[in-house]
């Protein structure tokens, strides 16, 4: 039987003091997210020769660099997999086509070592729980955790996840993941907004057998979920310190915890999703309690957009941040600038760089991290290079 403690999600340790990295509390965060699921960023498409995906990496450093960041969070683990050579996880199929299949050189190895050499931080982004972006578990490597143990896994919105309500996968993904931290001097470890899968109509999550062994002192399903979710934030700030000391822990949530219509303590938004309720994430809960060293709420909407206003949610985020020692980077959305499937202020490169003005007034905010890498090299639409020369007119501190 949970105690009332864990029965309201609280996790009974002592508050986690913030550490290191991630610019050790300087104002100017610059960053920038570099995908490789789906070959998103990098590689560009799987089967380049080693040599050819070193030349890519390198010329995102090099761009990052020439567009004065300071900081790549590089996605290490986007599907239960690794971008290193791991002993728990399989080779990802992102880089030579073949899920375990050797790329012939270490890709986090090299990053973290070139980053560091241009000046920059290497945050390694992994994914907590998503095992493919298909259905099909015979598709994976024969010695993938998922294939040796098809009782940890979720189908779910056409896609594989690991189920977060079994303590057992709970502590296997961490161990993955800190793999890395171990072998390598990474700047922190980041997470993105995947915890349990973002909803599909018509679809249902199966952890009944779970919540039927482990839920059973939690009021609701949902109160389960969220501890679940908060145990694996806590269990992981508690053990990165223990690995690899001086590395951070970031979080970068979807930018809507809940609706104030939902619960007064929300945004002025009227979200579709809220982490709180649909993710069970309590994202504002890690913040408030310190758990994690800094946060990077994904604000990827425009200024007065009706659902979800960029000039609101930043002062939302701003108070919650407000006297936690969690430092406060925001989310920007490059990748949408001069699409015209989006809103009209997109149609004008100078709207990401008003949300960088915007965010001058408010002393809590330390800076910027933009999705993504490739948008941040080619910037078809020229609003990066606005960003730069409005707000980086020096090189990165």
């Amino acid at each position: 039987m949970a105690t009332e403690a864990v029965a309201q999600g609280r996790i009974e340790a002592e508050p986690r003091g913030v550490r290191g990295g991630a610019g050790d509390g300087r104002r100017d965060f610059r960053g920038m997210w570099l995908a490789s699921v789906a070959n998103r960023d990098w590689p560009s498409r799987p089967g380049l020769s080693a040599a050819e995906q070193r030349a890519e990496l390198l010329a995102y450093l090099d761009a990052a660099v020439a567009r004065r960041l300071n900081t790549v969070i590089m996605q290490v683990r986007p599907a239960a997999d690794a971008l290193w050579p791991s002993p728990y996880e399989p080779w990802s199929e992102f880089l030579t086509g073949t899920q375990g299949q050797d790329p012939g050189w270490d890709p986090l190895g090299t990053a973290v070592e070139e980053a560091h050499r241009r000046g920059l931080e290497l945050h390694a982004w992994f994914n907590p729980y998503r095992v493919a972006v298909h259905t099909d578990l015979s598709r994976l490597a024969p010695t993938h955790p998922a294939r040796l143990h098809p009782d940890w896994v979720v189908p779910y919105g056409g896609k594989l996840y690991y189920n977060p309500g079994l303590p057992e996968v709970r502590s296997f993904v961490q161990d993955a993941m800190l793999d890395a931290v171990r072998r390598y001097p990474v700047d922190a470890v980041h997470w993105d907004d995947y915890f349990y899968p973002y909803p599909v109509a018509g679809q249902v999550f199966d952890d009944d057998a779970a919540y039927a062994r482990y839920g059973g002192g939690f009021p609701d399903r949902a109160t389960w979920r969220r501890h679940n979710t908060d145990r694996l934030v806590r269990g992981m700030a508690a053990r990165i310190p223990t690995v690899r000391r001086g590395v951070a822990f970031g979080i970068s949530p979807f930018g809507v915890w809940r609706n104030k219509a939902t619960d007064p303590c929300g945004s002025d938004t009227t979200a579709g999703v809220q982490t709180y309720d649909d993710l069970y994430a309590d994202t504002r809960k890690w913040v408030e309690q310190s758990w994690i060293d800094y946060v990077v709420p994904q604000l990827y909407w425009n200024i007065g957009f009706p659902a979800a206003d960029y000039a609101r949610l930043l002062p939302w985020w701003a108070d919650v941040a407000r006297g936690t020692g969690v430092r406060l980077y925001l989310g920007e959305a490059l990748y949408k600038a001069g699409d015209p499937a989006q809103p009209a202020p997109w149609q004008d490169p100078a709207e990401l760089s008003r949300h960088l003005t915007l965010a001058q007034d408010f002393g809590e905010v330390g800076g910027h991290a933009f999705f993504s890498a490739r948008e941040v090299a080619t910037d078809p639409f020229g609003a990066m290079a606005r960003v730069v020369a409005d707000h980086y007119g020096g090189a990165a501190q």
